[in-house]
């Protein structure tokens, strides 16, 4: 093959390093593959042009058109992953290695492409919790919003995932609304590069959107302001120096790190040899020693089991680590590749050396046998389990992490001490506890989940469809405290406003409404040409409102309903028992009854451009309603999302009052209503 040449993408052009070039290296034969550049390139005309035509082009679209954006990006490289394959092998990592980080990575992307629809508005500022009432009347109101930092978002990345530690990054980021200046680790960046080159051809992101940084950052950090971010995937120690920027601390830039961290994973002391969960366990462990190498952020470091275990853990992890082929990763029958690099392996190495001071080596430790040709000059390592017999004395099994195939059996006492014991990382991303007992899992969350950004309980009631210990999934926080950083990335939307400023809007209601563009209870109404179900999608307006002809609730209709659905409650149907309940004056209305009439009081029957009511939200019911009350239907507008070409969602601030216009029921009602 000829040799690689990884270049930088700087204010719309690819730039060749002009200076200090590095050799890339085959993880498992060592031989040159190609060269990246040492020095930086023109950082602050990169921050420039995001400023200028990334930011700006971001912003001006909504929530929604970045969703889709997205979507149509992750489809591209989806389509074109199969290139993306042949590059990773080069960094060591199996076909099943390449998956986690190539489909995870483009999985990641059609995440927030599908949450950004579904879960955000189809606007340009995000509602963020309800209205907050301020003032007794109503004339005075607060809300939280989220509006898009209008800065520049540097991603640093590590080496062992170079396209999901990209993508997990820009999703967030660019449904956000913000322009990224890519870092990737330089040992697998070509693969990082491979794949941002798909990102620049799709040609689904406006310019300046995203540029990509080959060798150093030079003076980028230190220019950063306010409005700009930094998030950070590598170790603690390159994390400790670049939060500690002077330039960073003085302008309070956002700095987010996802660090090293000793996860632990915990054998409950309900299991025995020969369950399920015993057999679950052992398949974990292994699976987290030889994915990627072990070279994972979330990997298992501390195994720990009860006492009695001790032994017959040891023997059946040998077994089933010995059934692991290690070699070539272009071979079908090897389950381990090589660690990325020399140096990555000389890391790995001295960590071992520490504890072997603490614990005894029983599997591994060797130079491995390997399947395939040519693979001298490789990085490999064995997988390697050490023996901790007084976990308590231990110092370096709780301080080192060593980043490859590499863990430690410890013993525990009873689960007070497995929980102490897991606390000793000094936070980290995950501890795993497999257990049927639901005790220990609520005294491991009580003790535990403070030190922890994730917590996976897995059995056999479970494993069927549980992703596995070592797995971030987009829908859920990846982070945690201490050692492990003290950030989030992931997490659903959370993750997408870390990208975003938190602001509280206060005043009256309709100029947060419009701000918000979404309509608020006390802003003014207006009355339709036309009942709103007539009117199509595009014709609503926000404030439009329905009030309908007043209903009288009799005493026959309550007695009806109640015959009718078998909802004699006595509130409902025993006059002197219902007039002993304080929130009642005597016999009332069921609310299913009100919400009924209601919907009977402003729905138009015929067919329209009303196609389904899909749900309620917020229901409460306010003032009790007795025979012989009349009711009236307030039906506004709130807010409206398009959803497909054909149809959209509107949503109804929906109030119920009587002749004393108080109210009685308050919900919000959603509809598909045709474009």
């Amino acid at each position: 093959m000829s040799l690689m040449q990884v270049q930088s993408f700087v204010a719309g052009n690819w730039v060749t390093p002009s200076d200090g070039l590095a050799p890339l290296h085959s993880a498992f034969t060592g031989e040159v593959i190609g060269h990246t550049g040492t020095g930086a390139p023109d950082v602050m005309a990169m921050y420039r042009h995001a400023l200028a035509h990334g930011g700006p082009a971001l912003r001006a679209m909504s929530f929604h058109d970045r969703a889709r954006m997205l979507k149509a990006l992750a489809q591209y490289l989806s389509d074109r992953k199969a290139e993306l394959y042949e590059l990773s092998y080069l960094t060591g990592a199996t076909k099943s290695d390449s998956w986690i980080d190539i489909d995870g990575g483009i999985g990641t992307m059609f995440v927030f492409a599908s949450k950004g629809r579904r879960e955000m508005p189809d606007s340009h500022v995000y509602l963020d919790g309800d209205v907050e009432m301020l003032s007794r009347g109503g004339s005075f109101v607060g809300q939280h919003v989220c509006t898009p930092l209008q800065g520049v978002a540097v991603h640093i990345n590590a080496f062992n995932f170079p396209v999901w530690g990209m993508l997990e990054k820009l999703a967030p980021t660019l449904l956000a609304g913000m322009p990224a200046i890519v870092k990737p680790a330089t040992v697998t960046g070509y693969l990082a590069e491979a794949a941002f080159r798909m990102i620049l051809e799709s040609g689904c992101l406006p310019d300046g959107a995203v540029q990509f940084v080959s060798g150093r950052l030079g003076p980028l950090l230190d220019e950063l302001g306010p409005q700009d971010a930094v998030s950070f995937t590598g170790s603690a120690d390159t994390a400790l120096a670049l939060r500690g920027t002077s330039n960073l601390l003085r302008n309070s830039v956002r700095f987010a790190a996802e660090q090293d961290s000793l996860n632990a994973t915990i054998l409950g002391d309900d299991v025995a040899v020969g369950d399920p969960e015993f057999d679950l366990f052992v398949k974990e462990v292994v699976t987290e020693i030889t994915v990627k190498a072990g070279q994972k952020c979330t990997a298992v470091r501390r195994i720990l089991v009860p006492e009695a275990l001790r032994g017959a853990m040891a023997e059946a992890l040998s077994a089933r680590l010995a059934e692991v082929t290690l070699g070539d990763p272009r071979l079908k029958e090897v389950g381990m590749g090589a660690l990325a690099g020399a140096g990555q392996k000389r890391d790995v190495l001295g960590a071992c050396a520490l504890f072997a001071d603490e614990a005894r080596c029983i599997i591994g430790g060797e130079a491995p046998e390997l399947t395939g040709e040519n693979l001298d000059g490789g990085a490999w390592v064995a997988p390697t389990i050490f023996d901790c017999a007084d976990p308590d004395a231990a110092t370096h099994l709780h301080e080192k992490e060593a980043f490859g195939p590499v863990a430690c059996l410890m013993p525990y006492r009873d689960a007070g001490h497995a929980a102490v014991l897991a606390n000793r990382g000094g936070g980290a991303l995950v501890t795993s506890v497999v257990t049927r007992d639901p005790a220990l899992a609520q005294r491991i969350v009580a003790a535990s989940a403070s030190h922890h950004g994730r917590l996976y309980f897995n059995n056999r009631d479970s494993m069927a469809e549980a992703t596995g210990h070592g797995a971030p999934l987009p829908h859920m926080v990846h982070g945690g405290p201490g050692r492990a950083g003290g950030s989030e990335e992931l997490g659903g939307i959370r993750a997408v406003k870390h990208y975003m400023q938190r602001t509280a809007l206060q005043g009256p209601p309709a100029l947060l409404s419009a701000a918000g563009e979404t309509w608020l209870a006390g802003s003014p109404t207006h009355e339709g040409p036309a009942h709103p179900f007539r009117r199509r999608f595009g014709d609503l307006a926000l404030g439009e409102t329905l009030v309908t002809a007043p209903r009288r609730v009799t005493a026959a209709d309550i007695a009806h309903f109640a015959e009718f659905t078998g909802d004699g409650f006595y509130a409902h149907t025993d006059a002197e028992a219902a007039a002993e309940n304080p929130f009642f004056p005597g016999i009332v209305a069921h609310g299913y009854l009100l919400l009924s009439f209601a919907a009977g009081m402003f729905v138009d029957p015929a067919p329209g451009p009303v196609l389904a009511n899909t749900g309620l939200n917020g229901l409460t019911f306010e003032k009790p309603v007795t025979p012989g009350t009349d009711i009236t239907v307030h039906l506004t507008v709130k807010r409206k999302t398009r959803r497909t070409d054909e149809y959209g969602e509107v949503r109804w601030h929906v109030e119920l009052r009587d002749h004393e216009d108080d109210l009685v029921a308050r919900y919000e009602l959603l509809t598909m209503v045709a474009i």
